[in-house]
């Protein structure tokens, strides 16, 4: 069991379930409705929870009913909040999402009021005993600081980073990691047509680190600093349900590999069938039995 310490946001997802994806000035009526907890790095703890991993999470949580919401559900699922600071003002980020039945795949429109996590909260967080930590790509500028803070005072140990959107400046965060898991929305966003064409333009950008990018359907694919690159294919599930979260599942599979000391080929493996797996259910609970 390893120690994992994630670095992102928390949200409050509405979801509703509808037939197919509605037009424009459509009125259609949900299938199903539910709320849950998401968020990319917390949804990647809560994986990595039931893979055995003690986790905790660092990030910003409001004040009030949806906040103790957010809070209640990582504790269930495992996941340590005492690193996570509370705000007083500003409301739970709040992502509204449509589900198609039809497809599986689905639509967010994501709220937020409230300020991220700075790195002077995360500069007072005791990092001594985390054998891994994973950070979302984003607050670009703070989160720079907490990698170069981690680098300064714990360089041996493991940093991953999330890079899911082009974000201004968001390639200064590449050289301090030595996992990055790069998702196809980020290589569309530069207009790079390949995961593999990803990887190698950025490689000279991140000369420590293993590059990682998920391609949904067509698989993953990984480079390491020596260049030797291997490809996963995709595990679809018999009936596919819901991608919601399926890449935050993907990066836990991996990184739960490379804990284990899996090879670089094995670590996609693993992570493309339980990122499969998601596909075929609803929600995240029961991913590792």
């Amino acid at each position: 069991m390893a120690r994992i310490l994630g670095t992102g946001i928390a949200t409050l997802d509405i979801i509703n379930t509808v037939e197919c994806y509605p037009p424009e000035d459509a009125e259609v009526r949900a299938l199903a409705q539910r709320r849950a907890r998401g968020g990319n790095v917390t949804n990647t703890l809560t994986v990595l929870s039931q893979l055995a991993h003690a986790c905790a999470w660092a990030g910003t949580v409001a004040s009030g009913p949806d906040g103790r919401f957010i809070l209640d559900d990582l504790e269930q699922a495992g996941v340590d909040t005492a690193s996570c600071t509370r705000v007083p003002t500003g409301t739970v980020p709040t992502s509204y999402v449509t589900v198609s039945r039809d497809t599986g795949t689905r639509t967010i429109v994501h709220y937020r009021d409230l300020p991220e996590l700075s790195s002077a909260d995360f500069a007072r967080i005791g990092l001594k005993g985390f054998d891994w930590l994973h950070f979302e790509g984003r607050n670009v500028p703070d989160t720079r600081r907490m990698l170069e803070h981690v680098r300064l005072t714990h360089p041996g140990t493991p940093v991953s980073v999330e890079v899911e959107k082009p974000r201004p400046g968001i390639e200064s965060l590449f050289p301090l990691a030595d996992l990055l898991l790069f998702s196809r929305q980020y290589a569309q966003g530069l207009g790079v047509k390949s995961a593999a064409d990803l990887l190698r333009i950025m490689q000279p950008q991140a000369p420590r680190g293993i590059l990682v990018c998920a391609w949904g359907d067509a698989g993953a694919w990984a480079l390491d600093p020596a260049g030797g690159s291997c490809a996963s294919p995709a595990y679809p599930p018999p009936r596919l349900l819901e991608t919601l979260g399926a890449g935050d599942v993907f990066n836990a599979g991996v990184i739960h590999a490379r804990l284990q000391g899996r090879p670089l080929d094995e670590s996609l493996d693993l992570a493309c069938r339980l990122a499969g797996r998601k596909c075929g259910q609803i929600g995240l609970a029961g991913l590792a039995g």
